[in-house]
């Protein structure tokens, strides 16, 4: 697929069909998603792939709240949910090593997040280009998603991406937000 159209069919997508992801599929959008940058080489960013783990996870989203609010149901519905999950502490030793300069104490912002945030976009777009659908919910909107996803102490989740092949999305909200000018040149 061309990138342009590629970027054209990416959306944030919260109805699926029941259909299983064919594993060879799961595979390549998982080794897509890996060739994230990553600060130093830290390799910090985990993905953990759930797949009997659905209703749990949406169950810890208040998705029953949502439907009873009379919003879709969404996570339970997608059949592969992946979660990205920061690790700061490769950051941290890969920064002390003796052949980096600097310490993270130095940084002004915190890389491991935007690694997380350039590993679910390859994620998004991997997805699209096998002819799927994405979604994400971020991890401030379930309850203590550390422990549903057992993560070792110090490990932090970003959020949970959810992939399947997309339904047609009831409208809810508003989708007619105008577009606003974010691209500045030479100052702002």
């Amino acid at each position: 697929m061309d990138f342009g159209d590629l970027l054209a069919k990416r959306k944030m997508v919260r109805s699926y069909e029941d259909r299983k992801v064919p594993e060879n599929v799961l595979k390549r959008i998982l080794d897509r998603a890996t060739r994230h940058p990553s600060a130093g080489f830290s390799q910090g960013i985990h993905l953990i792939v759930v797949l009997e783990g659905r209703t749990r996870l949406a169950e810890a989203a208040g998705e029953d709240v949502w439907a009873e609010k009379g919003y879709p149901l969404w996570l339970s519905t997608a059949p592969v949910h992946i979660a990205i999950c920061a690790d700061p502490a490769s950051y941290r030793d890969r920064y002390d090593e003796a052949d980096k300069s600097a310490s993270i104490d130095d940084w002004n912002v915190p890389y491991w997040w935007v690694d997380a945030g350039a590993a679910l976009m390859l994620l998004l777009l991997a997805s699209v280009d096998e002819g799927l659908s994405a979604g994400f919910l971020g991890a401030h909107a379930f309850d203590d998603l550390s422990s549903l996803l057992q993560l070792p102490v110090g490990v932090l989740p970003v959020g949970v991406a959810t992939i399947g092949y997309g339904a047609p999305d009831p409208v809810v909200g508003s989708r007619s937000r105008p577009r606003l000018d974010t691209v500045h040149h030479e100052s702002w």
